[in-house]
């Protein structure tokens, strides 16, 4: 079967474009109610029958049919063997992507992670305590589904943060366990280890079983039902954020070879049918050669047909005015991953100010991103880069203000904290500041 790829062809000289660029853009976030059903069922079960509830749905969902939860979990002995068993281009990898991704947070967390204290002129102390999570909880996709790279990319973070304790929870349809996932668990520093999934596994990550500790905070992707879980249990953990489809916006000035362009394309195009590539060039000739490439390389891709139908019904080739023009429609944007592909990648970056991650130059692709660049790989999606930034370090950690006032501090503080709590009808907030008043 020949499957063709034809994104939608834009030009923001038209009229019509502005309304041709937002149906191109739109995605509905709702989850379909059947869903949202499902998972607030499977939630309140787990949360009165714990394991026992796991146990079910687990079978149910996955044909993973086990007597007790200690089956189910992971031992550190079992990741090991299998960070053992693979093969040595394999082990090779997956260290030296976890090196760097662990570099890349260690400094993080230097920049911005530490506490930090001041005192007045009068001796009144402030500042701030930052301290890890004490317990976090990472979803990891599996099945055919399987990436160690969410791994690393959750679990490291969190490590370098000083979380005490990462609990890993990894659906295994029909038992099938994959060792590099398993393996990335032993390399990045996972606690525990248990072989459950969806809403089931959300669910006793925030509410605790028998077995499976309760944790304050749930990170790492996954599909609808995953979703719908971490959106429901939000408030009672923390959770990342809900996650919409991949997204790529390449950005460039048509002096990068076409096929390298296509090919970055296809590399968000091929996670799923929802997923959105876009392409942003003041150049139609090199447009025209980026088409040109898309249906030369297309035949040669495995997941060909999802492709083709991510870039059939969500992408876009844009021929804009200008490269400046260019980088105002990315901030409208806002997309999980840039690529300035520019001789002059420096000179266009200052123009952007909303993206999850950038990648500057040619030879930056944003496959490099995923695997093993450093930065975090799980960041903001569906134009959230508005508000929102990569998973990071401070994402594992919280923040106490520290306040020490001295007698001194206390008669002026105080005058000034009794004027504003009586303003506010709060008469004992006014009273316990003039108490420390001297006569």
């Amino acid at each position: 079967m020949k499957f063709i790829a034809t994104p939608a062809r834009l030009s923001t000289v038209r009229s019509t474009f502005d309304a041709e660029f937002k149906a191109r853009l739109h995605w509905s976030a709702e989850t379909d109610a059947g869903i949202e059903q499902r998972v607030a069922d499977i939630l309140t079960d787990v949360r009165q029958r714990g394991d026992a509830a796991v146990l079910d749905y687990t079978a149910r969902f996955d044909g993973l049919q086990a007597t007790s939860m200690a089956t189910l979990e992971l031992t550190q002995v079992e990741l090991k063997n299998a960070f053992d068993a693979l093969p040595e281009m394999q082990r090779t990898a997956l260290e030296a992507a976890a090196l760097r991704v662990r570099s890349y947070h260690q400094a993080q967390r230097k920049a911005n992670g530490e506490s930090w204290s001041y005192r007045d002129a009068d001796g009144t102390l402030l500042g701030q305590k930052v301290t890890p999570l004490d317990r976090v909880g990472i979803y990891v996709p599996g099945g055919k589904a399987a990436y160690p790279s969410s791994v690393l990319m959750n679990a490291i973070p969190a490590h370098v943060a000083g979380v005490g304790e990462i609990i890993m929870v990894v659906p295994t349809p029909r038992g099938e366990k994959n060792q590099l996932v398993l393996a990335a668990a032993y390399v990045a520093g996972v606690t525990r280890a248990f072989t459950i999934g969806g809403a089931q596994a959300v669910a006793a990550l925030a509410y605790g079983t028998a077995t499976v500790p309760k944790v304050d905070k749930i990170t790492g992707p996954g599909n609808a039902y995953v979703a719908s879980a971490k959106k429901r249990v939000f408030g009672v953990v923390g959770i990342d954020m809900i996650a919409g489809p991949s997204e790529i916006l390449v950005l460039a000035d048509g002096s990068t070879p076409p096929d390298w362009v296509a090919m970055d394309l296809f590399s968000q195009a091929e996670h799923d049918e929802l997923a959105q590539s876009i392409l942003l060039c003041p150049d139609a000739a090199y447009i025209d050669q980026v088409q040109a490439s898309i249906h030369k390389l297309l035949p040669e891709m495995p997941r060909r047909e999802i492709i083709a139908k991510s870039l059939n019904g969500r992408g876009a080739l844009i021929l804009t005015r200008s490269m400046e023009e260019a980088c105002e429609i990315s901030n409208r944007i806002a997309p999980e991953h840039l690529e300035i592909s520019s001789r002059e990648p420096h000179r266009w970056e200052p123009l952007l100010k909303h993206a999850g991650a950038i990648f500057l130059g040619a030879y930056t692709s944003e496959s490099l991103g995923d695997y093993c660049a450093g930065p975090n790989h799980v960041l903001p999606t569906s134009g959230t880069a508005r508000f929102s930034s990569p998973l990071g370090v401070y994402d594992f950690q919280k923040r106490s203000s520290l306040i020490e006032v001295s007698e001194q501090g206390a008669q002026t503080l105080g005058q000034i904290a009794s004027v504003l709590a009586h303003g506010e009808g709060l008469q004992a907030h006014a009273r316990a500041a003039e108490m420390r008043l001297k006569k």
